[in-house]
Formats: structure tokens, sequence, C-alpha cells
């Protein structure tokens, strides 16, 4: 039934196919993301909480200059590992699917968390260490008790109300989402996780995350978050960096790491042949894949690269009778 949606004839037809044997439901998702994040940008205001004047953990001062930039941050944990993604396609030529969705998959990362960022940033309000010197509080204002954003004689918009933008740490999340999904791509490419990996490719691995982890501590010591902000957006950025990249590559401990998966258009060649499942199993097995590490898609993947169809052909030779 379904199938015979896809190849009925027309517009409707057509736009079906598309769908499914391109990724423009991925790209539809990407303008949806920089929707959201231009949204939350421009119309969202945080949550203001109430606090007090004499809570020390917010009485550190505003620093004028930051140790890294919003600007500086997305330079060094997007566009650089970018620059170094096209390079890397220019020189290796991986091939266009591999280039794509390796590049595809930075953006999204990046792009998803930042509006995952910004959306628990506003819905919480949770009060940066240095909110009192932005606020400036009125003379007068009760030191024992909580008080609200009223008391704020600051008339800088953007100075002010981001002092209830401190959970989670946006820089954090944001060099944890490029770099990570940056690392996780090297770890792929270099075969990490494998038996015998070197030193020296272990080192490349853990560069790009060692660089996200100073991004994330230099706001402690701007003391634009603690350590719970810092932690929490650090771990949000790693999460959505690694459910990503395993969204096109596969897991790192799989023989063929550095592959992607297949594009849709082959996903949906595949289907049309209906491959038997006998085949998917065989074809697992042979790979030398246990029952834990492989799934019907990963099954489905191997049988489209050219050592699964050159073993698959090796199998049906095998079981012809002589």
């Amino acid at each position: 039934m379904r199938q015979a949606k896809v190849d009925a004839p027309g517009v409707l037809g057509a736009i079906r196919r598309f769908w499914q044997r391109s990724y423009a439901a991925e790209y539809v998702g990407f303008i949806i993301l920089v929707l959201g994040n231009a949204w939350i940008a421009l119309f969202f205001e945080p949550v203001h909480q109430m606090f007090r004047l004499d809570d020390r953990t917010k009485q550190y001062p505003y620093a004028l200059v930051e140790r890294v930039s919003p600007t500086a941050n997305i330079l060094l944990t997007s566009v650089a590992p970018l620059v170094f993604l096209i390079i890397w396609a220019i020189v290796a030529r991986p091939g266009i699917h591999k280039a794509h969705v390796a590049i595809l998959g930075l953006f999204i990362s990046v792009w998803l968390t930042s509006l995952l960022t910004g959306f628990i940033k506003n819905a919480i309000g949770r009060p940066r260490p240095d909110l009192i010197s932005r606020c400036r509080p009125k003379l007068g204002t009760p030191e024992h008790e909580l008080v609200t954003i009223d008391v704020c004689l600051e008339t800088g918009h953007h100075r002010l109300h981001d002092g209830w933008r401190s959970f989670p740490s946006g820089h954090s999340s944001w060099a944890f989402g490029g770099l990570g999904y940056f690392s996780l791509f090297l770890a792929g490419q270099m075969h990490v996780f494998r038996p015998r990996a070197d030193l020296v490719k272990i080192i490349i691995f853990l560069a790009p995350l060692a660089g996200a982890a100073l991004v994330a501590m230099s706001r402690l010591a701007d003391y634009r978050h603690d350590i719970y902000d810092v932690t929490a957006g650090s771990l949000l950025g790693m999460a959505v960096a690694y459910t990503t990249y395993r969204r096109y590559f596969r897991p790192l401990r799989h023989p063929k790491c550095d592959t992607p998966y297949p594009s849709p258009a082959d996903y949906a060649s595949m289907k049309a042949s209906r491959a038997r499942p006998g085949d998917l199993e065989q074809a697992a097995e042979e790979f030398e894949l246990s029952a834990s590490d492989v799934s019907d898609d990963e099954a489905h993947s191997y049988l489209l690269t050219g050592a699964g169809q050159a073993d698959a052909g090796q199998h049906a030779g095998r079981s012809e009778p002589p």
C-alpha cells in the first residue's frame, strides 16, 4: 500500500519519491532550527527569578572583556571545523555523499544545540553570578529579602536581561556541539576505538574536546556561569553532537565506522529490490558483527557497500548447485 503511494504517477507521486530519495527532510528540519533560533533571539525574554542582594554567589563583578567572546566562540567551535571539513573534502575526495553528510551533521549539531540551549535558558531564568553587578540595584533596596528585576537601574536591555540566562552555559553547549561532533568525526575516520589505535590518533581525537573544555572553563573565569551551568551546557552539547553524528555514521567500534550510512536514494533502491532477511543475516555474520552491534538498518547498509555486495555474490555462488 505504501509502496503504491510512492510509485503513484503525477505530481504527488513525484514529490513523495523526491522526499524519500533525498535529504529534503533534513534541510526542512534545518530551516526550522534556524527559524527557531531567530525566534528565540528576537522575541524571547527570560523568566526573571527573584534574588537577594546578600547572596554571595551573585556578587561577582561584570567582566567587560570576555576571554572568549560569542563571535570568537563561533569561529573557534563552528567555523574552524567547517573549514577543516571543506579542505578535507577537497583534498581527500571522499565522495559527495560522505562529504555532504559530514558537513550537514556539523550544521545540524550546532544549530540544534543552540536552539535547545536558548529555550532552556529563557524557560528557567537562572541568575548569573554577576547579576547584582549588572542590575545596579536602587539605593535602599533590602539586602536580606527577595527582590525582583524592578529594583534594577541598568538601562541596557540585553545586558540586564541576559543576567537571567545562566543555565545552561551557551558557550559550553555550542563548543561541545561543534567541536564534540568534529571530535567524533575524527575518531570515526581514524578508527580510534578499534583495536590497536595509535596514541597520535587518540591525541588528535581529544584535541577538539580539549578546546571545547577550555571554552567552557573560560566562562567560570569570567564569572558568567558557575560549575553547574558549565557542566550542564557541556553535557547538552556533547549529547546533541553524539546523537547527530550517529544519525549519519556507524558506531565508533564498527569495522566500517569511517563510512556513512547509505543515502536515502540507496535505501529506497534497497527496499525496492526486496532483499531477503536471510541474506541480511548472512551478510551480518560474514561482517563479523555480534547480534548486539547489528540492526536491520546496519545489515541493509552493509549490503549496499561494495564489500557487502561482493560477499553476497560469493555467498550466492556457493549456494548454487554445481
